[in-house]
């Protein structure tokens, strides 16, 4: 306790030694529109190929969201995987085919976890994020490093880069929100001119809750009889977090550069599952992650583009379960990852480039298990990729080759492996107007097993296969914006697709969060459809309404063996039915926002019967702020009610989540 108190003081010690300066944004609605200082960096400028889906900070302040992976749940095409509770963990899934397959970037860099490839993403806030890209496929870029070309779908996460109105030379953040589960959070955002070409940003938030929420639980028999039938308090899932962020940004002619230092500490209870009438579990786990990146963009001439990048990290994580209905557990986990990039662009022509990028990435765990076999992991990725630029076709193709090897202190390793991944995007403008856009796309993707699937000694299998996943897709864009009258802008986008997956790896939860069974499924079969849709109206001055609708069809179905019970039946957490809905209405100082997620029927298993059998449920979030200056300060209170309607759901069974809780948070930019 000492110690937490003392990193409290610490913080807000930082805040309140800052300087102060930051002025309202506005809606690019009003009649009077306010430019920040914008900054040109490079020349080269290459369009996405594939349209994608996109969060900015605007949006992401007025839900009521925390974290990067509650944010994530209003893309469509993605299955959050989210335990309860704010500490729970929260892994993210695009497409049915698994986490592993989602690359997620942080300021243009990859987050790792070569142990078991699950990026607990509530870790990650939102306080200090500008914007979250969703890419199907790939990032249609040239100028990326080679490894973003061998992911299924990716996610960018952007962080707010220092933007100082004439005159200012400091902006300060200061947020404090109080909630249900007597959850507590604070955090600021300093951001300081050092020169005309240098500025810094130091972002900090400590967060403590005591996990405790009611919730309802209610199981049958087999024969349709109840078996349980009660309303309990959530245990053990409390969480004492600590995150501090420092950034450096600078700029050079026609390029810039940045470095990030990024730590995260926090300790936490694990809730585990509700079985057999057990209310209360004795698992804790502390988390120590920290690491150090850097990036460097810079144009040669008209022609000549080139990109560096550089990676080291360290987690440290401690298990400890002390559950006697469990196997009795206290493990240490030490990972390291040391990465590199260089990536190159060369105009051949105005409207055709190429790139070439390498990637070199280590990683090591270590852990005081007994047998433990230290393994070791160097991969290298070499990508080629050249892009045409037409006023009525854009179109890019790529190929990506990977080599991994695996190095043990005891037993078998995996043999080396060598994959080719190639990728094409076309995307035709029919009209010369372009706001109709029809697109397609055909991928293959490739990801080892993780550590944790080949070598843990209580589960591991080191004769599992790497997956490969075919992917095709085709879609269509469409965008129009009005000047006046009611409506201003329209937004849809169509997409249907179809993903073959060869030696898929599944991982479900052993009893307990942090140890999973791994499962090869072999060969799964994935259609699907995805609908994004926005709206924008207008009706009376200062009056603004913004509508954003997604809805995602899967079937994903496992086709591995006709002799088995399962044979082509949905696979496990994967609903056929799912979508969401954003309604936010502005008039000026106010903002009332309502959001609505749905997931329909689903099973937990792979047998698709009565007893694995899950209902749809959804939850409907509200929120009202108002915001207001003073004394040179925006001031901005916002009241949320969460699971308005109380809805009893489980995401994952026997992991209750929280009936309906409440928050208030305060915004002060000075």
């Amino acid at each position: 306790m000492k110690n937490r108190a003392v990193t409290i003081v610490v913080v807000m010690f930082l805040t309140v030694s800052g300087l102060w300066a930051q002025q309202p944004q506005r809606s690019r609605f009003d009649s009077i529109q306010h430019v920040n200082e914008v900054v040109v960096t490079a020349r080269y400028n290459h369009k996405e190929v594939i349209p994608s889906q996109t969060l900015t900070g605007e949006q992401l302040e007025k839900l009521s969201s925390h974290s990067v992976a509650d944010a994530l749940r209003y893309f469509s095409g993605l299955q959050l995987k989210d335990y309860g509770g704010v500490g729970g963990i929260k892994t993210v899934n695009i497409r049915s085919m698994g986490t592993n397959h989602l690359g997620i970037s942080y300021d243009g860099i990859e987050l790792g976890n070569a142990q078991n490839g699950q990026i607990d993403l509530g870790q990650f806030s939102l306080d200090n994020v500008e914007e979250i890209t969703l890419f199907n496929g790939q990032k249609s870029a040239l100028l990326q490093p080679a490894s973003d070309f061998g992911h299924a779908g990716s996610v960018y996460i952007r962080t707010r880069a220092p933007r100082f109105r004439e005159g200012k030379n400091y902006n300060l953040q200061l947020k404090a929100k109080y909630g249900s589960s007597d959850l507590f959070r604070f955090s600021t955002l300093w951001e300081q001119r050092l020169s005309r070409r240098v500025s810094s940003s130091l972002s900090a938030e400590v967060l403590t809750s005591s996990g405790k929420y009611k919730f309802r639980y209610r199981r049958k028999k087999q024969d349709g009889t109840v078996a349980y039938d009660t309303t309990a308090i959530r245990q053990n899932g409390d969480i004492w977090s600590v995150r501090a962020e420092g950034n450096l940004h600078g700029i050079v002619d026609e390029g810039f550069w940045k470095f990030k230092v990024y730590t995260y500490h926090s300790e936490r209870g694990i809730p585990g599952a509700i079985v057999n009438n057990v209310w209360r579990r004795g698992e804790r786990q502390w988390d120590h992650n920290t690491f150090l990146q850097g990036r460097f963009q810079k144009s040669f001439g008209e022609r000549f583009t080139t990109q560096a990048v550089a990676k080291y990290a360290y987690y440290n994580t401690r298990y400890v379960n002390r559950d006697t209905t469990l196997l009795m557990v206290d493990n240490t986990y030490k990972q390291q990852e040391l990465y590199f990039s260089t990536s190159n662009v060369y105009q051949i022509l105005p409207e055709w480039s190429a790139s070439l990028s390498y990637d070199f990435r280590w990683n090591k765990l270590d852990a005081d298990m007994r047998q433990f076999v230290y393994p070791e992991r160097y991969s290298n990725y070499l990508s080629l990729a050249t892009a045409v630029n037409l006023n009525w076709l854009k179109a890019q193709g790529s190929i990506l080759m990977t080599t991994v090897k695996d190095h043990i202190r005891r037993g078998l390793s995996q043999p080396s492996k060598v994959a080719y991944t190639p990728a094409f995007f076309l995307n035709v403008y029919p009209f010369a107007s372009r706001e109709l856009s029809l697109r397609l796309y055909a991928k293959k993707s490739f990801r080892m097993p993780t550590f944790n699937d080949l070598y843990y000694t209580d589960m591991g299998n080191a004769l599992l296969t790497p997956e490969t996943t075919l992917q095709y897709n085709a879609g269509l864009s469409y965008d129009h914006e009005w000047n006046s009258g009611l409506v201003r802008f329209f937004h849809i986008q169509a997409d249907a697709y179809y993903n073959s997956v060869h030696d898929k790896i599944v991982a479900y939860p052993k009893g307990q969060q942090f140890r999973w069974t791994m499962l090869n499924l072999g060969k799964v079969h994935i259609k699907g459809v995805d609908v994004e849709t926005e709206l924008t109206l207008v009706p009376v001055r200062g009056l603004l309404v913004t509508g954003r609708l997604q809805y995602t069809y899967q079937q994903a179905r496992d086709v591995t063996n006709p002799q088995d019970a399962y044979y082509e039946h949905q696979i496990p957490y994967i609903p056929w039915h799912s979508g969401s809905a954003i309604l936010n209405i502005q008039y000026y100082g106010w903002d009332l926002n309502y959001s609505f997620i749905y997931a329909g029927e689903r099973y937990n298993q792979q047998e698709n019967i009565k007893y694995n059998y899950m209902q749809p449920w959804y939850t409907s979030d509200l929120s009202l702020a108002y915001q207001w200056p003073m004394m040179k300060t925006r001031w901005r209170l916002m009241l949320e009610v969460n699971n308005l309607f109380s809805q009893d759901y489980d995401v994952i069974l026997n992991y209750p989540m929280p009936k309906r809780n409440y928050g208030i948070t305060l915004d002060v930019k000075i």
